[in-house]
Parts: C-alpha cells; structure tokens; sequence
C-alpha cells in the first residue's frame, strides 16, 4: 500500500540519515514495521530487520556483549541474520525498540560509527516508559506516522484517478458535478465505516467482507485494551474508563469531553496522567479549546476545555456497536447507504478530526458562551492555520455539517467577531463544492487537503 510518509523517509536519507537516525512514531497496528522494510527493500541493497518483540537469546546475546567493539558486533549480526551488509548502502531496522532500551541508547555510538542507516520502530507511550537508566540518543530523527487518510485509501482501492480528480477541483475551487460527486461520497462512506488502519483496508480489499473487516477492527481494539493494562501502571482503570466513554461523549450535541460524567464529582487533574497516556499512544486526537484563533493559537490554548476523539473512525465504529449489532443488524450497510438512525455527526466529525490530524494540523476549536444572552454564544468545531503565513488572515474557521439543516450562525458571528484573524470560512458538508455568501463548502472529502 502507498503511504505518503515514504517521501519524508526518502527525505531523511538524503539529507539526514547519515548524522540521525529514524524513529517512527506512531500508534499500534498503523503500518509502522510495514513502511520501514517496504522502503528499506527499495532504497538499499540489503537490510536487517531486529523485531525486539520476539528478541532470541542468540541476538540478546549480540546486543548484551558486543555493542562495545562494532566490528565484532557487525560481523556476529551478519552471521545471525544471514545478510550481508554493504558500508553506506545497507539500513538496519529497530522494531518495537522500546522493548529493548539498549538498543535504542546504542543509537548514539551506531550513528557515529557511520557505516548504516537506521530506522526505529515504537509507541511513544512505551517508548518513554522504558527509558529509565538509560541515555536517550540526541541522533534521532522524530517523525509522526498516522493511520492510513482517504487519499490512500483511494489509492490501495486504485482509485488514483479520483483522488488526483479530488485534489484538482480542490485547487481550482470547483464542484466535481453530481455523478463523480455521488461516487466520491460512496468511496468516503467506505472509508469511514473500513477506517483507515492497513489490516482492516487489505481485508476489505480482499473479501469485502465487513464482519471480517470488523473482527480485524475489534482485535486491534483488543490489542489497544491490553497496551492500557500492560503500560499505563497504576493509571490503567482511569485510562480505560475514558476509552470506554468516547463514543457517549461523541454522541452528544456538545462534543466537549464532560469529566463528571465518568465520576461523580470527578476534577480533570484527577485523570491528567491517564489523557496524558492516551494522547501519548496516538489512539486518540485530543482537540483544545483556543482562546483566540492568533497565529500563535497553541498560545491560546485552554487545558480545560478539550474535545475528544478516536485516532480512527473505523475503530470508533467497533467501539460505539456491540458485535451482534454489527452481524444481525447490517450495520455497516445501512451505513454506507446512510439508512442509519444515529446521531451522524458523531462519526462525521471524528472523520474530519482524524483527517486534519494525518494532514498535520494540530486541533483546536472555539466556544463563546453567555448565560444571559444565548444569541451572542459561539461555537466553532476547529480552528486550523493556513498553508502560507501573512501579516493577518491566517486561521481558517471550519465547521462541521452532517445535514442540510444546519445554520451558519456560529460561523458568520465568528467571522464578523474576529475579521482580521479569518483568512476563510469554510463549511464541511456532504455536498459539492461551491462558494456562498463569502463561505467556502467543502465536501468532507477533501477535507485532508487543507
């Protein structure tokens, strides 16, 4: 499958790789291990991959006794792994590293040695778990890996025609016209029911099946559960208690994240470690109140207030329905078709949270309220920052609309509020694109070209 963060690996070879090496950061079960040996098995003329998850005593060995002298510790891994290694052409995988500390800290010396490449594999939550007693090397090149969006999705469907059709009416500001429109809109429901994690898309590729792409979904749901027990310690009820509420607090008209509702007279400094854990894991996209939409706006940000998501929409799916929902009722087709009694915008604008996130923007949204006057009270869904920095006009103010019936009130008062922040309004619909009333309405499907 495509991704787009083979370009940033390229990227890094080229003009990083030789005083850094890469670490892949990412969520569980995104493709992290996959894009690392796809691109080694393009861009080298050998490589090793060293899975720490299932380390044997032989390499242990290798590890534990000869880090010290580089020669011998090259020629037994060569031995070991039956690959030959060639001096500036070879690239060596570190996968799931957190498991094994010490390789990581060896980052350092292997780096300076100069004679590979190397690319680590982890989750930030473990990664800085097992890192006591040890030195973290400075020579590591960070960079964020996401769940697969809907343009690679389009492209593991062969469907890089429409997705280049997508970005070009989306750079032109023009409608797509109805049937390729209706087309576009069928491939997102089956991205937002699929989700965007690599198993679940190859399964539907393969079978169509979706209570086999669901079983997949409900496995990694599974293999999230059992991270929270076996990382976050002492913290690990209160983790899962917010994972288990997500879906609830989704449903609601007013997405902000409620912490009295998992506890009776429940404080948010009570469960900071645990959203700190969850953010950490990548599983899920936090999104913050904003004070002020400034260039600056991570100046503005408000701790208090906080929207939360799930880091997939096909997950959130498997999460939200019990499985005999999901097989007795055909749930999955009476979503695609949009037959589905639920509150929509729950999962619509999780989908454009997680399309904004795997695009690079941070989440922010906006929210004035007044007891007293509810006509001035304003609530914009999310707040993200114009490609091109200029002296004014650099946030675009976004709201999101799973039905026609929705009004502008918010936005227009937003727009006229705070004039010389807006570069655009942008209204995030199921329907073409077209531009109103000095408003932009985008179809949700190109809401990760922002």
């Amino acid at each position: 499958m495509k991704r787009k963060i083979y370009n940033t690996l390229k990227t890094w070879k080229e003009k990083h790789a030789n005083r850094e090496a890469l670490l892949i950061d990412g969520a569980r079960r995104i493709g992290k291990s996959w894009i690392a040996q796809e691109f080694a098995r393009n861009e080298y003329r050998s490589y090793i991959l060293i899975d720490f998850t299932h380390l044997n005593e032989e390499m242990k060995m290798i590890f534990d006794n000869y880090l010290h002298s580089l020669d011998d510790f090259f020629a037994r891994l060569q031995l070991m792994s039956g690959v030959k290694l060639y001096e500036k052409e070879s690239l060596i995988i570190f996968d799931e590293v957190q498991r094994y500390p010490k390789a990581r800290e060896a980052i350092k010396w292997l780096v300076a040695d100069g004679r590979y490449h190397y690319i680590e594999t982890g989750s930030l939550v473990s990664l800085r778990k097992n890192t006591e007693g040890i030195t973290l090397p400075s020579e590591e090149y960070h960079v964020d890996m996401w769940p697969m969006d809907f343009e690679e999705f389009l492209w593991a469907l062969d469907q890089e025609m429409m997705a280049e059709f997508i970005k070009d009416c989306y750079k032109a500001r023009k409608p797509l016209g109805q049937a390729l429109h209706r087309k576009a809109l069928d491939l997102l429901r089956q991205y937002l029911v699929v989700g965007g994690m690599p198993q679940a898309i190859a399964e539907f590729i393969h079978s169509h099946d979706f209570v086999e792409v669901d079983h997949i979904k409900r496995n990694i749901l599974q293999l999230y559960r059992n991270d929270i027990y076996q990382y976050a310690g002492q913290e690990a009820a209160k983790v899962a208690q917010i994972w288990d509420s997500i879906p609830g607090q989704l449903q609601k008209p007013a997405k902000r994240f409620r912490i009295g509702s998992l506890k009776k007279g429940a404080r948010t400094r009570e469960y900071a470690e645990a959203f700190f854990w969850l953010n950490e894991a990548r599983v899920v996209n936090t999104c913050y109140a904003a004070t002020e939409p400034s260039i600056g706006i991570r100046l503005n940000q408000d701790d208090s207030k906080y929207k939360l998501y799930l880091g997939d929409t096909g997950l959130l799916i498997s999460l939200a329905f019990d499985e005999d929902t999901i097989e007795n009722e055909e749930l999955y087709r009476k979503l695609i078709l949009g037959k589905l009694e639920i509150n929509k915008g729950m999962l619509v604008e999780n989908l454009v949270a997680q399309q904004l996130r795997a695009a690079g923007h941070p989440l922010f949204f906006f929210m004035k309220t007044d007891s007293g006057n509810t006509h001035s009270e304003i609530e914009i869904d999310f707040l993200v920052r114009k490609p091109t920095i200029s002296s004014k006009h650099n946030i675009n103010a976004i709201e999101v609309k799973s039905t026609q019936r929705s009004t502008t009130s918010s936005l227009d008062k937003f727009k006229a509020k705070f004039k010389n922040y807006v570069n655009e309004a942008i209204i995030i619909h199921t329907g073409d694109l077209h531009i109103a009333d000095g408003r932009l309405y985008l179809p949700i499907y190109m809401t990760g070209l922002l």
